[in-house]
């Protein structure tokens, strides 16, 4: 099997910083607008962007008669259920808790790729570095214990982990049932469903419904719809086509660089000792939980496809 080739780590690098970066945006804009109507604008302006892309590249889906089933499913565990749980963990969490707690992401999906996948199975170091990444979140949501008992806020970090596990399902069942399906085809259908699931919860629960009200939250949904939905979509794909759902999800090294720095610098976030010591275990234990014991780069999967 061939390593991780230079542009797919150019691919990682740009992805984990625009997804890292949506932490951000999506706090500004669910101070605004309901969780269900963020997710359903998001995804509106990501797929004007995919549907316009495939336009342009004259893009057939000549598989989605036959696979509509399985876009579905990712439209809903990869894509809809985990946006409004992000953006509805936001209004408890800060922005970045919320993307360290997402970079969980690969632990999850090493876990089910043990049972699922046979070429991804848990060694003895990568069990070390899940038990090193789960030390991390239990520091992490060990911030909101305290003498008078448990702060509100916890439920926002355990929504997270929730959303973490749905798109580390979400990355092994595409590898096995949209194997080679072409990236902007991938990413088009499941925003596509994805979309209309939102836009029926947003319209069903909110009341009133109501779109934003600020420009700068206009910003943000366009921000998150154009680079956060449709540009990294087709990154994400591309990137579960050549190396793999477990490697894949390493894009989320970058996440908790990005979300502490931006949530610190632009919305005077605390990083206290269980922030910097948590996420620091986090990042340590997907480092340990993508080396073998030999100590070299887990090589990228072939041939294999494919969220947040």
């Amino acid at each position: 099997m061939a390593c991780v080739r230079l542009k797919d780590w150019g691919a990682f690098l740009l992805l984990g910083s625009i997804w890292g970066s949506s932490f951000l945006w999506i706090k500004i804009a669910v101070a605004d607008v309901s969780p269900a109507t963020l997710a359903a604008f998001r995804l509106l302006f990501g797929l004007i962007g995919l549907l316009t892309v495939a336009t342009v590249t004259r893009q057939r889906f000549t598989t989605l008669r036959s696979h509509w089933r399985a876009y579905l499913f990712m439209g809903f565990f990869n894509t809809a259920f985990p946006f409004i749980v992000i953006n509805w963990a936001e209004t408890r969490i800060d922005s970045a808790l919320a993307a360290i707690l997402n970079a969980t992401t690969p632990l999850f999906a090493f876990i089910i790729a043990h049972f699922w996948q046979a070429d991804e199975k848990i060694t003895a170091t990568r069990a070390a570095g899940l038990i090193t990444g789960f030390v991390g979140v239990v520091v992490l949501v060990s911030r909101e214990f305290g003498p008078q008992g448990v702060a509100g806020s916890v439920w926002g970090q355990v929504a997270m982990l929730v959303a973490s596990m749905s798109y580390a399902l979400t990355a092994n069942f595409s590898r096995r049932h949209l194997r080679g399906h072409p990236p902007l085809v991938q990413a088009t259908m499941v925003v596509l469903f994805a979309d209309a699931i939102s836009w029926s919860v947003a319209l069903a629960t909110d009341r009133p419904f109501g779109p934003p009200s600020s420009a700068l939250t206009w910003f943000a949904l366009a921000w998150l719809g154009l680079l956060g939905s449709c540009v990294a979509y087709m990154l994400y794909f591309y990137l579960l086509n050549t190396v793999g759902a477990g490697p894949s999800s390493l894009v989320t090294y970058v996440f908790p660089v990005v979300g502490l720095l931006l949530g610190i610098i632009f919305l005077n976030e605390v990083a206290d000792w269980h922030l910097i010591v948590g996420s620091a275990l986090v990042v340590g234990g997907i480092v340990v939980v993508n080396r073998p014991a030999g100590g070299r780069a887990v090589p990228a999967r072939r041939g294999v496809a494919q969220e947040s």
